[in-house]
């Protein structure tokens, strides 16, 4: 703790220096750490914004993957990384989902960082295969209710946000059914396809070109709104008023970092995911960009480790299960 507060104050006292010599910011590159393996969706996204933030500001963007533990890994390095405005941490839904699956984390998520910018909103999609005799979330419903206890979904894997967004529709829709975890997407898509377990709670991504192919059949969205990529998809929403559970990308930083730095880096970013050709890329994977602002980013927060630390709680998930 002591050696927290010692490289708070020297960074404080360091950016006021820069600040009150008129150095620019900023002045050397800019490193972003990403808790995922090379190749992954944050990775994608944090490389295109990165090479428009070189474009923009001139300076190198180092992208730092460290994968390990569900994302713990690399986002202890950044709750320790010294809070210069010079390290950020890309993160996803994990983030607002592991104070609530883990009892202890080595870093503090609201403490520890300091909230930059949402950088879009991904929906999670229910899909089933095409041998099922369920077209509608209704159908589905009325199918699990006849069949209380037996009706499977899988996953790819306890505790992620595709798993949390089927333990709420359970709830919403006042039924029961089967998980099935998997290690991945690949092999559950697998097995929903060869109709060996009934539907598959997954992101838009991976399911649509199953869904384009005829071998699997969308059913609903959980996002608030329909995506403009998959029109005729309906929302849970629409069949369960209030039901919302969507992925998202996100930025931030160590806590301590000055809030012009953050303001800064908020609105280059937000204009960079706003950008035709940023959007497009984005809505492609059944994303929709965002760019907040870090107050408005902090409050989605919140709101988040709340909502799904509820869903965590009530369907009694622990890591693992």
């Amino acid at each position: 703790m002591v050696l927290r507060l010692a490289a708070l104050a020297i960074a404080a006292f360091a950016a006021a220096s820069a600040h009150g010599a008129g150095t620019a910011y900023p002045a050397r590159p800019l490193r972003m750490i990403v808790p995922f393996a090379p190749g992954g969706g944050l990775d994608i996204s944090t490389r295109l914004i990165g090479q428009k933030l070189t474009e923009a500001w001139g300076q190198n963007i180092v992208v730092d993957t460290r994968p390990g533990a569900a994302t713990i890994v690399g986002t202890e390095v950044a709750a320790r990384a010294v809070p210069d405005g010079y390290t950020f941490l890309m993160i996803t839904t994990t983030f607002a989902i592991n104070p609530g699956l883990h009892r202890k984390l080595p870093y503090d998520p609201v403490r520890d960082f300091a909230p930059v910018t949402q950088l879009n909103s991904q929906p999670n999609i229910v899909v089933v295969s095409p041998a099922l005799p369920a077209r509608t979330v209704n159908d589905l419903i009325a199918l699990a209710r006849s069949k209380p206890g037996e009706l499977a979904f899988a996953t790819p894997g306890a505790g992620s946000a595709p798993h949390l967004s089927a333990e709420m529709f359970q709830r919403a829709a006042g039924i029961a059914m089967i998980h099935v975890p998997y290690k991945g997407i690949p092999p559950a898509v697998t097995d929903v396809i060869g109709g060996r377990v009934a539907m598959l709670f997954t992101t838009t991504i991976s399911a649509a070109p199953h869904v384009n192919a005829g071998k699997l059949r969308a059913v609903a969205i959980t996002s608030a709104k329909r995506l403009a990529a998959m029109p005729d998809v309906p929302t849970v929403g629409e069949t369960l008023p209030g039901y919302r559970a969507e992925a998202f990308q996100g930025m931030v930083a160590p806590a301590g970092v000055p809030a012009e730095i953050l303001a800064r880096v908020a609105a280059e970013v937000g204009r960079i995911v706003r950008l035709p050709e940023i959007a497009k890329r984005f809505e492609a994977d059944g994303a929709t960009a965002v760019g907040s602002t870090p107050a408005e980013f902090s409050a989605f927060l919140r709101e988040e480790m709340k909502k799904w630390g509820a869903a965590i709680r009530e369907a009694g998930i622990k890591p693992g299960q």
